[in-house]
């Protein structure tokens, strides 16, 4: 038997810290967690007494449970939106927002940048290559259109997409960023994608080394996300 890890803290103590954090940027989450438990209890109730209408027992188990779920669904949700409203202008956001992104994806963060700290992060995934920018979009136009000629030459058959990251015009919001790359299609098969990302890496080890940007970059979500799920 497994022994527990005392420096880890348990599920209902990482719920909690998860729920603190998240109620200081969203004040009324409790009443949108109770709002929710008591609509979704309610209608599984109603629903299961119309199948068994006279067996309260078997109602009130589903209405619980189904207000349970829902009240999971809508943590999980605003949480999710209070994580990235807490990094959101930090350079390397963008990457720490795609950490939430579900198996099949990979990113890699601050594949080139400039001084003042624009960034332009890799995203490969089921659309093909996706060139992810973040900082003053007249310094990244240049600094992505460079990376799109070098991924051109060593994946030219692969699709590759630009997105921008902010609140201008033709950027996408970082909270809108996860949703945005998952609409870009399934151009890359899983087979495929071996074989691009063998090839990305040769094109990586041949940059020159360079000094990360200085300041906060947080690159991965998992600490928060696993926070909403309780483990």
């Amino acid at each position: 038997m497994a022994k527990k890890d005392p420096a880890k803290p348990s599920r209902i103590k990482q719920i909690l810290e998860s729920y603190t954090m998240t109620k200081k940027s969203d004040p009324r989450i409790g009443l949108w967690l109770l709002g929710s438990f008591v609509l979704a209890a309610a209608a599984g109730f109603a629903l299961m007494v119309l199948v068994f209408p006279n067996n309260l027992v078997f109602p009130s188990v589903f209405g619980f449970l189904l207000g349970t779920f829902a009240v999971l669904i809508v943590f999980g949700r605003r949480a999710q939106t209070a994580a990235l409203k807490g990094i959101e202008g930090q350079p390397g956001a963008a990457a720490a927002a795609l950490g939430m992104l579900r198996r099949g994806w990979q990113t890699d963060p601050a594949i080139a940048f400039t001084k003042q700290q624009d960034v332009v992060h890799r995203l490969v995934g089921p659309p093909g290559i996706v060139l992810i920018g973040e900082g003053n979009p007249n310094r990244l136009k240049p600094l992505m259109s460079a990376e799109r000629r070098k991924h051109e030459r060593v994946v030219s058959e692969t699709p590759i997409h630009e997105v921008y990251v902010g609140n201008g015009p033709g950027e996408i919001p970082l909270k809108k960023l996860v949703k945005a790359v998952t609409k870009l299609g399934r151009e890359l098969k899983p087979a495929a994608m071996t074989d691009v990302l063998a090839r990305l890496k040769a094109l990586d080890a041949n940059r020159s080394i360079a000094p990360i940007p200085k300041g906060p970059m947080p690159t991965s979500m998992k600490g928060a996300r696993s926070n909403m799920r309780g483990r």
